[in-house]
């Protein structure tokens, strides 16, 4: 018997192929992600090479110094770094990474070739700093991924005190995917070794210097990409970044140029920093950013997850003094540990 309902069903059925079928001939558009890009800032505390340099206070860490450095342990630090870095990338490392306390030129080399760090060919950018203990602020970059163009050391003068002397601030200037100018400073400010009130004006002076050098380039370009990240030995909310470098703590709701510092929500939460001494945390590390990349559509520009404190599991031991966790470090007072760094790691997303 004839089925009129079947006879329909397949009739609709062979008009909805000649209509689809014609469209998987037309090469569909693939959706477009951007592509990551990640700055990596590590205070690697004291990678100094066993060897003595006479124009370097660098007893402390010689064979026969109080911490009887030795190459096998400095080989160890630098295994131990190496690590840091592969697993904060995923396995694919950050494409600039900003260091501190880094002794030199040297301690750098044998980091990038006498570890897994060798297959990604980073590059270095360093210039020695007049630091009395000899620590300098770094960094390393992947030529694959930014174009060098440009750096200096940028020196910090004490006002009243120009005998005294501190590291400089590294600055870099890179072209990212080809098209974009990113601006880099990497900074390790005076610490508050002396007490806080007595070397506050230091940290006054660091901002004021790093202040000048960015208010340059945005009377040059007003949309300049300024990524500013480093040791600060202030937090956010201290004066020296929030005042005198005027690094804002909020975005601003007027869209011209203005800092950014990314790690002020991240403050005010327990057990979490990336220092802590005794039992408070603090946020001395950061990333500070300029207001263009926080509103470009196209191009170089902030990723939505913005900046991260990398708390990955063996960077960190029990506090059983003062509870919560604690950096793993390198050295419990005079003890050697074999551990890492009394600072952790800190992340910024881009892409483009």
């Amino acid at each position: 018997m004839f089925n009129l309902q079947n006879q329909s069903t397949g009739y609709i059925l062979s008009i909805a192929l000649v209509l689809f079928f014609p469209l998987l001939a037309i090469p569909q558009e693939k959706e477009h992600k951007p592509e990551e890009f990640r700055i990596m800032f590590y205070n690697v505390e004291n990678l100094f090479d066993p060897f003595d340099d006479s124009l370097k206070n660098d007893n402390e860490f010689l064979p026969g110094g109080m911490r009887a450095w030795t190459w096998k342990k400095f080989e160890k630090k630098l295994q131990h770094t190496a690590k840091v870095i592969i697993s904060a990338g995923g396995w694919r490392p950050p494409e600039i990474i900003g260091f501190c306390e880094v002794e030199n030129r040297f301690s750098l080399i044998q980091l990038l070739k006498r570890t897994p760090l060798e297959r990604f060919g980073y590059q270095i950018v360093h210039e020695e700093s007049p630091d009395s203990r000899g620590i300098d602020v770094a960094l390393i970059y992947r030529p694959d991924k930014v174009k060098h163009l440009y750096h200096r050391a940028i020196p910090v003068i004490f006002e009243g005190d120009s005998a005294s002397a501190t590291r400089d601030i590294l600055y870099m200037k890179g072209l990212v995917g080809g098209q974009d100018t990113l601006h880099l400073f990497v900074n390790h400010w005076p610490s508050k070794y002396g007490g806080a009130t007595a070397t506050i004006s230091r940290r006054r002076d660091a901002a004021l210097t790093l202040r000048a050098a960015v208010d340059s380039l945005q009377k040059k370009d007003s949309t300049a990409l300024i990524v500013i990240t480093g040791d600060f030995n202030d937090q956010p909310s201290d004066e020296s970044v929030l005042v005198h470098l005027d690094a804002k703590d909020r975005q601003q709701d007027d869209p011209g140029f203005f800092l950014l510092n990314l790690m002020h929500p991240l403050m005010g939460k327990w057990d979490i920093g990336t220092h802590k001494f005794r039992e408070e945390w603090s946020i001395i590390d950061q990333f500070i950013v300029s207001s263009p990349l926080l509103y470009k559509t196209e191009g170089l520009r902030l990723a939505a997850k913005r900046a991260e404190i990398l708390r990955l599991p063996f960077l960190l031991e029990e506090d059983r003094i003062h509870n919560g966790t604690k950096p793993f470090r390198t050295y419990n007072g005079m003890r050697y540990q074999g551990g890492f760094s009394d600072h952790l790691p800190i992340m910024l997303h881009l892409e483009f």
